[in-house]
This record gives structure tokens, sequence and C-alpha cells, in this order.
């Protein structure tokens, strides 16, 4: 695969999955803007790209709560490169709670990072793929294809980022753009700290999430990666409206 002359834009790209992404689009020749919150995380994925033989690297801070900020990250993008190619809506957040016990202020955060702001960010990127005939690839989980405990907030937003990437790569195919997902079951990664987890809970919570696999190990970064790049790419030029499960036989096990 080749991404050479292609302007990629990469959210979340501040760790776990969207810093490998990053990166991997680097080693492929891509022009890369990438976003994040944290500036020093973000500062170690750019110099990882750049000694990955990145063309360019952007960097953008944006806090995915302030939907003007969202809003500014293509125009930055195209200020400097005149173009958008690839699309890659991976910033997102996860919460553990039930409907007995998620507050609504959880509700509100979950929805506005993982559904509003890549819907705002899609709408406001879609005439410059339009132009470039580019493509986007969501993040989404298996959550948002299966019932889950203890999640139900966090797979209520998945199961809208897959609605919205049938419903957008419909709409957008007669135009030139491709938009599909993909669906990992569970990955470890710095979310999982961020939804409260630490210490000895922590590490039971992952040794459950092995066992639950038939393959017997949680995914990596990489493979998720690697999935992403053969949707951005000429390889995949016949794929939209996909949602791509990437579960280490997770489904199987599941009625």
């Amino acid at each position: 695969m080749s991404f050479s002359g292609k302007v990629v834009l990469v959210t979340g790209a501040s760790s776990g999955i969207g810093r490998e992404v990053a990166q991997d689009f680097a080693k492929h020749g891509a022009i890369l803007a990438i976003t994040g919150r944290d500036k020093d995380e973000l500062n170690a994925t750019e110099l990882k790209c750049r000694n990955n033989c990145a063309a360019d690297v952007l960097q953008i801070l944006a806090d995915f709560t302030n939907q003007q900020e969202v809003e500014n990250l293509v125009d930055k993008i195209v200020e400097k490169y005149k173009r958008l190619d690839i699309l890659i809506n991976n910033a997102g957040a996860y919460k553990l709670g039930s409907l007995q016990t998620s507050p609504i202020e959880d509700f509100d955060m979950l929805f506005t990072v993982n559904v509003k702001s890549l819907f705002v960010l899609t709408q406001k990127a879609m005439p410059h793929l339009v132009a470039s005939k580019g493509n986007i690839v969501n993040v989404s989980s298996i959550a948002g294809l299966q019932a889950f405990e203890g999640v139900l907030l966090y797979s209520m937003t998945k199961a809208a980022v897959d609605q919205f990437t049938k419903c957008v790569a419909r709409e957008c195919a007669p135009k030139g753009v491709r938009v599909n997902s993909v669906n990992p079951a569970f990955v470890k990664t710095n979310i999982t700290r961020s939804a409260g987890l630490a210490g000895d809970e922590l590490d039971a919570f992952y040794e459950r999430k092995t066992r639950a696999h038939p393959i017997g190990r949680l995914g990596t970064t990489k493979e998720i990666s690697r999935a992403i790049l053969f949707l951005a790419s000429d390889d995949s030029a016949w794929t939209t409206g996909n949602t791509f499960l990437i579960d280490g036989g997770r489904s199987l096990t599941l009625s």
C-alpha cells in the first residue's frame, strides 16, 4: 500500500490505536494531521511519525467535547495542504455503567465525543473528501454490533457510529467517497484506565477479557491499524458501508 501524497487526518492520535495508525500511515508516505488533547503525548506521536518517514506532520490540539475546536480542524488542514484525502475518526471515550448506574453526565459526554464530534467533523470534511475522491474509516467496536452487560452508554454510541457509517456510505458512494468502520473486540489501551479501573481491579478485568476471546489473547493496536490501512487504501476500492469485525473469535461465543 502507498499513501504517498495523501493527506490523512487521524483523530485521537496521542495514544493507543490512533498513535499506531498514524505511525503506519507515516511508513507508507502519508502527509499526516494528528489531533489529541495531551500535548506531550501528541508530541511523542509526531516524533514517532517523523522517525517513520512521514512526508509531513501537522499537529493540532483539539478537545472533542468542544464543537468549535472540532470544526476548526479541517480549516487548519486545508489551509496548509489545500486538500484532505482520508479521515480516520478514531477519537473516543469509554465508560462502564448500566441503566441504573450511569449518570446523565456520562450520557452527555459519551455521545458528544463518540457521536456528535464524529458527525461534525465528517460533515465539515466531506466537501474536501468529495473533491479528492477520498474515504473515511470510523473506529467503532464489537459493542456496536453485540449486547454486553456493563457498557450500556458506550455500546449505544458505537451502534450509532455503525449506523452513521452505513448511512453516510450510502449517501456518498455516488460522489466517490467510501465510508467503512472497524469493530474491534477488546484491545489493551489507555482508554480502559480512563474508565476508572486501576491496580488489581484492572488486572482482573484484563484477565476476564482475555478468557472471553477464543483465540486466547487480547487484540493489538497493530492488528487494528493494519485493518484500517487496508480499508483506507485502494486495495479496498470496492468496499463501502462495511462494519469490519476484528474480534479474536469473541462474537462466536455470543448467542
